[in-house]
């Protein structure tokens, strides 16, 4: 969401500037009074919001005149778990910049597609904005939503044939990864894994603390031995983050945070695993660092950090406000080769840093040529394979 205008702020400060002119009471009058208007009631607070809330949807109005516009939708739950609409406005305004302004919350009853779309067209006729102004259709892609004869974008259509239809890439790129990601047993393990961890470590504050704690001391050793340079934004203090089910970004974002600070998340899980008297817990963390001291484990985390480097490049592009179809299909095809290029001959690479990060952290690298039993597989059915087969 982009931030409001200078022109919208200043508008608000001489309303709210006008309002306490209009309420200013005589002076006299104010010293006779208790001294006790706080404005404290919910019905009182809820009208101010509700009157700065129209304020400021007259101004972006005022900046949309009669121009065309296209509509984002998507859902947003609130904490009450009511299933409402998030409507956005995407437009050029005077000076030539694509802007998007949230346009409200619309309770819907019903996924229908005819539901959604009475409801979208409910909102835009409140604020006076007629269907046959609107050019462009951003959905995800469900099927009451992107549907080629009963879906909103066919709805719409046939009322307004040139509101064109277009499904996020950045959406479409994060349904290919989490496909890809779950249908390979072994990676959706791992993720799994990773959850676990995560949990385990920041469960309590007292476990950040000393997770930050023995990540400052591992980096001033680093320091000390040349390991690591410094440098303005580097070796800053972080923790570890939760990854989103949404957002497979955010996975990325974990998997570093685990490579950068892999001796202090051990260190955490040898604290638990010493310290709780509850099996559940003690066998927990017991189970978790023989799973991250494992090959497999280690492998699968730098594998994982390579191809979601490239897909979050990609994502973080198709996400600019700026960015055109035709730059979008040619960044696409640019990841493809990349991905292809890494199948063909990233694989020298890539086990070069795993087995150098294996001996680093003292973890048992197997030979790759000797065979083993296939996972998931039961080993009495003696069915063999090669560790890593190419």
């Amino acid at each position: 969401m982009s931030p409001l205008l200078p022109t919208t702020r200043v508008h608000i400060e001489k309303w709210l500037i006008g309002i306490k002119t209009k309420l200013r009471l005589s002076r006299m009058h104010m010293i006779k009074v208790q001294k006790n208007c706080k404005m404290i009631s919910h019905h009182i607070q809820k009208d101010i919001t509700k009157a700065c809330a129209e304020e400021v949807m007259s101004i972006i109005m005022d900046e949309i005149g009669d121009k065309k516009f296209s509509v984002l939708i998507d859902e947003s739950r609130d904490v009450s778990i009511k299933e409402q609409m998030a409507v956005i406005l995407r437009y050029v305004n005077d000076e030539g910049k694509v802007m998007e302004r949230l346009l409200g919350l619309q309770h819907v009853e019903r996924c229908t597609a005819a539901a959604l779309k009475e409801g979208l067209v409910n909102m835009l006729d409140s604020h006076k904005l007629p269907i046959s102004r609107l050019r462009g259709q951003g959905y995800d892609g469900a099927s009451n939503m992107r549907g080629e004869f009963n879906g909103v974008q066919k709805l719409i259509r046939d009322e307004n044939p040139y509101a064109f239809y277009v499904h996020c890439f950045a959406h479409q790129l994060q349904l290919v990864v989490v496909t890809v990601a779950t249908s390979t047993p072994a990676i959706a393990d791992f993720f799994n894994y990773v959850s676990l961890i995560v949990n385990t470590v920041g469960a309590s504050c007292l476990r950040k603390d000393a997770l930050l704690a023995k990540h400052h001391d591992v980096l001033l050793e680093k320091l000390e031995s040349g390991e690591i340079n410094t440098g303005k934004g580097l070796n800053q203090e972080c923790s570890l983050a939760r990854p989103g089910d949404t957002r497979w970004g955010s996975h990325l974002k974990t998997l570093l945070r685990i490579l950068v600070m892999w001796e202090p998340v051990i260190d955490i899980l040898e604290i638990v695993r010493k310290d709780y008297v509850k099996p559940t817990s003690n066998g927990g963390a017991f189970g978790l660092i023989g799973k991250m001291e494992s090959f497999d484990f280690v492998f699968i985390m730098h594998l994982m950090i390579q191809l979601l480097s490239i897909t979050d490049c990609l994502s973080r592009a198709l996400q600019r406000k700026d960015q055109d179809i035709v730059e979008a299909m040619h960044l696409i095809i640019d990841v493809k080769e990349q991905l292809q290029d890494m199948r063909d001959n990233g694989w020298d690479p890539l086990f070069k840093r795993v087995k150098e990060f294996c001996d680093k952290n003292e973890i048992e690298v197997p030979d790759m040529d000797k065979e083993i039993n296939a996972r998931g597989i039961s080993a009495r059915r003696k069915l063999k394979m090669p560790f890593c087969p190419r």
